[in-house]
């Protein structure tokens, strides 16, 4: 058998996109919804970049990020109000429970959910739409410190 070696070469128009990391924490107060939109915004902001994609990355297990209805608290709370119906804590058929009643419900919300989140941006904007708002959303009854990677390619 005869092994075929093919060579491309390509040369880009495009412009030499960069990589930036930025790393942040939010404090949180127990279950709920935190908006983090004007923080990443302001991270966007800070990068010079004008267009491409940034990924926001919750380095935790038991709180997730969500895009949302950012205009009407009410859409949040019936969000979270349905999940703790579905996923109650105190379930007596959970065995992870070293962090107390909510440590297992925290973690199963959270694999429902998401852990990142990408958004495309142009002329330094987000491209988000009119009533969407990116939350951190916390898990767990405690007050916690909450670490965010976000993650931008541009140009």
């Amino acid at each position: 058998m005869k092994a075929i070696q093919s060579v491309h070469q390509t040369t880009s128009l495009l412009p030499k996109m960069k990589i930036q990391h930025t790393e942040f924490h939010i404090e949180t107060n127990g279950q709920g919804t935190y908006e983090i939109s004007d923080k990443i915004r302001s991270v966007l902001k800070s990068s010079g970049l004008e267009n491409g994609t940034l990924n926001v990355f919750c380095r935790h297990t038991s709180c997730s990020l969500v895009l949302m209805e950012n205009a009407d608290p009410s859409a949040r709370h019936d969000l979270e109000n349905y999940l703790n119906r579905l996923v109650p804590d105190n379930d007596p058929h959970f065995t992870h429970t070293y962090e107390g009643p909510d440590d297992m419900p925290s973690h199963i919300k959270t694999a429902l959910t998401r852990s990142s989140e990408s958004i495309p941006f142009t002329k330094g904007n987000l491209l988000l739409g009119t009533w969407q708002g990116l939350f951190l959303w916390e898990h767990r009854i405690q007050t916690h410190t909450r670490h965010l990677v976000v993650s931008i390619v541009g140009e």
